[in-house]
């Protein structure tokens, strides 16, 4: 299997722009250990304010503004729902 898109939109929100990606991937994107490859993002005047994403030899972690964190991603629903409650945390 390749990898599917599942969701893509971009659209603009508040002062900025939003683009969710999220892939289902037939092998987990080392280190995560599920099935999605995602990349999310909050950007205010080309300036990432949030950012969500699983990039290979980091895993899964967000950036609020100019910090990096680990994120324990537990399905799209509930990441979807974290990345939401970021971005109006910073509205």
């Amino acid at each position: 299997m390749k990898a599917v898109l599942v969701l893509h939109e971009r659209f603009r929100h508040a002062a900025g722009v939003v683009e969710l990606m999220v892939w289902q991937v037939p092998e987990p994107v080392p280190p995560s250990l599920h099935g999605f490859k995602y990349r999310l993002a909050y950007a205010v005047s080309g300036t990432r304010i949030v950012g969500y994403d699983n990039e290979r030899g980091k895993g899964d972690h967000k950036h609020l503004r100019d910090a990096e964190r680990k994120y324990a991603f537990k399905d799209v629903a509930t990441l979807l729902t974290d990345f939401w409650n970021d971005v109006e945390a910073t509205q």
